[in-house]
């Protein structure tokens, strides 16, 4: 379920209205991943979401955080119960144990709080990260993305209290939509669901945030080898730092037929 009415009392204009309110369900996800030829059992994550798309997540939070890099790396993705999933890891994947012993608990707004280091990010970011190409977004599809976007949107229309993250082609087609109440849970449900179909690097398209741009968001879009991200909201200045690191264009604040560019302006014709 990934709404919930509550009864509410509205005070609007100075009239008082009892009705209802929809909103956007968060609740905890536990993911685990069993690997090696003993099957080991790895307790990975607690992360906020709403509920859907779940195995989407599991994949896409591997592949961000670099313990899979593949989807076949992947043999089976297990459900435990409703807040639960146990991904089964192929034998022959090695998880790197010292550098998973960091605070996994992630929370709706900010995914992440616990990492070891900046410095470790921005290292497993930079080994996969693939933005040579060097074709160009006109100004003109530019401004038309948050509107197609926004069409998509079914439960931020409903509560007004989610994130998306959206694909598109390189002539603005939208590919994929995938909303949550944390930001970097609709990214990695997102990136999840076309790793399944082997689109993964994706230096062809361009991703679309409905929020700001956070660093986390930008070193998951440089994990996928997205080389050009947009986001209706603001980068924040470790966002625009690895963005330029990763030589990936970043643009904020699109919106209202205007947009700033951060990084990589040679990919923008205006």
């Amino acid at each position: 379920m990934s709404t919930l009415s509550t009864a509410i009392r509205k005070y609007r204009n100075g009239q008082v209205l009892d009705t209802d309110d929809v909103l956007a369900v968060e609740e905890p996800l536990g993911i685990a991943v069993l690997y090696g030829p003993e099957r080991k059992r790895k307790n990975l994550a607690v992360t906020m979401r709403t509920p859907g798309q779940d195995e989407e997540l599991a994949l896409g939070f591997l592949f961000t955080e670099g313990i899979i890099r593949r989807a076949d790396e992947v043999l089976d993705i297990r459900r435990d119960d409703a807040n639960r999933v146990t991904i089964l890891l192929h034998e022959e994947v090695l998880l790197d144990l010292q550098s998973l012993e960091r605070n996994f608990y992630t929370t709706s707004s900010c995914g992440v709080c616990g990492k070891a280091s900046i410095e470790a990010v921005q290292l497993a970011a930079g080994t996969r990260i693939g933005t040579s190409s060097e074709w160009q977004v006109p100004a003109a599809l530019l401004h038309q993305l948050p509107g197609t976007l926004r069409q998509q949107q079914r439960l931020f229309e409903q509560t007004g209290g989610l994130h998306a993250a959206a694909l598109f082609d390189r002539e603005g087609t939208l590919l994929a939509v995938r909303e949550d109440v944390g930001r970097h849970n609709a990214l990695d449900k997102l990136i999840g669901s076309v790793l399944r179909s082997a689109q993964v690097p994706l230096s062809q398209h361009l991703l679309l945030l409905s929020g700001r741009a956070s660093f986390e968001l930008i070193q998951k879009a440089g994990m996928a080898g997205l080389g050009f991200v947009a986001a209706v909201g603001a980068p924040s200045s470790l966002a625009v730092q690895l963005a330029e690191e990763l030589e990936m264009t970043l643009v904020g604040f699109l919106r209202d037929e205007q947009f700033n560019i951060y990084t990589g302006e040679q990919r923008v014709v205006l």
